[in-house]
């Protein structure tokens, strides 16, 4: 009985771990590829100044394409922003969370860099940096950032709530980040992720006013969280509950809560034990 019981109880976590990994480099992966085509289509070519409806358009396919290819294997967060809004609204682990956004950090710095190494040295400059307009000031252009993420996230929530009407998520974030591109890129260039500016950054060495572009997308990824999960669309977990997701502990507990099942049907059992644990995680 105790055998079967650890037997299935290891089966668990090598499986949460191999999930975890896999969704670790797909964040790592995704931001990547958001950093080098979202940024790479403002670059100023001698030839041509790209246009704001070209970046627009840019980010766009860019958001949809990795949101499509990463979505089943990490939720495809690919914003640290978005990740701290799952986890204000108990929807991700804490450590689970810290881990996203290294790896979402590392993926924009492995993206810049292959953006900037494949890039004449005429049509670098600064990489596609953030920088706030002349005209506006730092608390118009973290005020700016702030909506600009809470309307993101919101969507973010609102595509992938499995209490809403199924919707396609690559679609509706996608369509978000263009209309954030839209209007943001004449005020701060448009960030709404601290790593899509984090990346360019730290390759170019460019970091004036760069706590802009975490302090407004942050702020707006919670108030957002907190207007979508407490005010919109509460949910029914208990404070208990949301302590037990925010340490994790909750995947510890339903991994050793398994009972011992008949060994025909212990693979079908880990299975759905498993999803259960993913969910949470």
């Amino acid at each position: 009985m105790e055998s079967g019981r650890c037997s299935l109880a290891r089966m668990l976590v090598c499986r949460l771990w191999t999930t975890v990994s896999k969704a670790l480099f797909a964040e790592f992966l995704a931001t990547g590829l958001y950093v080098f085509f979202g940024v790479g289509s403002g670059l100023r070519w001698p030839l041509g100044i790209p246009s704001v409806l070209q970046i627009a358009i840019t980010f766009n396919l860019a958001t949809a394409m990795v949101v499509q290819v990463t979505w089943k294997a990490s939720g495809a967060h690919v914003n640290p922003a978005v990740t701290l809004a799952f986890l204000v609204g108990s929807q991700i682990s804490l450590p689970r969370a810290v881990a996203y956004v290294a790896a979402q950090l590392a993926g924009a710095t492995a993206g810049a860099a292959l953006l900037y190494g494949v890039t004449p040295g005429e049509a670098r400059e600064t990489l596609g940096v953030n920088v706030v307009r002349n005209s506006v000031s730092t608390s118009q252009a973290v005020a700016v950032e702030l909506v600009l993420t809470l309307q993101l996230v919101l969507c973010v929530f609102a595509s992938t709530d499995s209490r809403q009407t199924s919707a396609s998520p690559a679609t509706i974030i996608g369509a978000s980040v263009a209309v954030g591109h839209l209007i943001g890129i004449y005020f701060t260039g448009c960030s709404m992720n601290p790593a899509r500016s984090f990346g360019p950054a730290i390759i170019v060495g460019k970091f004036a006013v760069h706590w802009i572009f975490w302090v407004g997308p942050l702020t707006g990824a919670v108030l957002a969280s907190l207007i979508y999960n407490f005010i919109l669309f509460p949910d029914t977990k208990t404070l208990a509950q949301r302590l037990a997701i925010l340490t994790g502990t909750a995947e510890v507990e339903k991994v050793e809560g398994v009972e011992p099942q008949k060994k025909e049907s212990q693979s079908s059992s880990g299975d759905t034990e498993m999803e259960s644990v993913c969910q949470v995680a």
